[in-house]
């Protein structure tokens, strides 16, 4: 014999609950995607775990037990096996997280993307199928093939959306968007299944064992949501991504500065030229030349780098013409020495073109006539 099936016999308080479970725990999950986005290491691998909690617990396991909460078929009682409902939590979560950690550590790559989506969406798609045979009834349960295969689509394509969401949104807008759009396509695919599932109760129904809904499905949906709860209350207080990036170009800019200024202190003041414009260092001496041991430095003695026809050369020296030192007579005397004269400087109040000569000093090494040299007594 047939018996209707009654998908909403609460009304719409099932399905709407159920929807809003279903945006609440797609809508921490994107923004656990973007906290993860922005970390690295093992507070990376945190996040896209409590993102998969978040999405494949709240979003899609836990919305999917409200909405069967609504679900009764007449002449039998429904009872859920305890070990099959929580291996179908299990597998929700496991296969988001599989899906999240491809995507997030493929790099947003097409194949990495597909390859989640396909995954996740059939893993979600057995999920659904796996709670629905935990169903304990006295009666047949029979699926329509094409309604299932529909579910299944359904869950591989909004599977790949809500991973292409965990990689592109970021503002809370686009987050909250994109949980509606996740919301809606979690509840199709569940109605979706749930529309090809055919019952005919026995005839003579029997005693049906596991645990009533009330006495389990209430107490774990609970524990689930009060997670989902305390990593919002951990999301809110955690800085956003975008206070992360500018804390961390913050960090790099006083890096550079301290690099900088131990570069400055290491560089010796040698090196501390400065840079032309090709690039290099400008390499100059000392603006006068080293004098030389007994001889003294020539007034016309060119500089170093300096070329004596005004074309500066690197690394080239060229000499002045040497000089004696000034003997210290104010006027050329015939008897000085080649090199010895100097420039004759008139006195003030002499006319142009005259100089008064000045009598020749005498020559040390003559003697007075009429003295003898003590040496040449001895």
């Amino acid at each position: 014999m047939s018996s209707a099936v009654n998908h909403f016999t609460h009304g719409l308080i099932t399905p709407v609950l159920a929807y809003v479970m279903s945006c609440m725990g797609s809508m921490l999950g994107l923004r656990l995607t973007a906290q993860a986005r922005a970390s690295r290491g093992a507070s990376r691998v945190r996040w896209l775990l409590g993102a998969a909690v978040s999405i494949g617990g709240t979003g899609i396991w836990v919305m999917h037990f409200i909405a069967m909460m609504g679900f009764q078929v007449e002449g039998t009682q429904i009872r859920f096996d305890v070990p099959l409902t929580a291996a179908s939590a299990l597998v929700a979560i496991v296969v988001v997280g599989t899906g999240l950690f491809l995507v997030s550590y493929g790099r947003g790559r097409v194949l990495a993307l597909l390859g989640g989506g396909l995954l996740t969406g059939l893993g979600v798609a057995s999920m659904h199928y796996l709670g629905m045979y935990a169903m304990n009834m006295s009666a047949h349960v029979s699926y329509d093939r094409t309604f299932v295969a529909a579910s299944v689509v359904i869950a591989v394509v909004a599977a790949t959306a809500a991973l292409w969401f965990t990689m592109r949104v970021q503002s809370p807008v686009w987050i909250a968007g994109a949980a509606l759009v996740m919301g809606v396509a979690v509840s199709g695919m569940h109605y979706t299944g749930m529309y090809a599932l055919m019952v005919t109760v026995d005839p003579e129904p029997g005693v049906v064992g596991g645990a009533d809904a009330l006495d389990f499905l209430v107490p774990l949906m609970t524990v689930i949501s009060l997670i989902t709860l305390t990593m919002l209350l951990m999301v809110i207080l955690s800085p956003s991504e975008q206070e992360l990036n500018e804390d961390a170009e913050l960090t790099a800019r006083l890096e550079q500065r301290r690099r900088t200024r131990q570069q400055l202190t290491d560089t010796p003041l040698a090196e501390a030229a400065p840079i032309t414009g090709a690039g290099r260092r400008q390499r100059g001496g000392p603006l006068f030349a080293a004098p030389v041991p007994d001889q003294p430095f020539a007034p016309g003695a060119h500089a170093p780098g300096a070329h004596p026809h005004g074309s500066p050369t690197p690394d080239s020296f060229t000499p002045g013409p040497q000089q004696a030192p000034y003997s210290g007579r104010p006027y050329p005397d015939a008897r000085a020495e080649p090199g010895q004269g100097a420039p004759v400087i008139p006195f003030p109040g002499t006319p142009a073109g005259q100089h008064q000569s000045p009598e020749p000093a005498a020559d040390p090494r003559q003697q007075p006539s009429g003295k003898r040299s003590r040496s040449r007594r001895r």
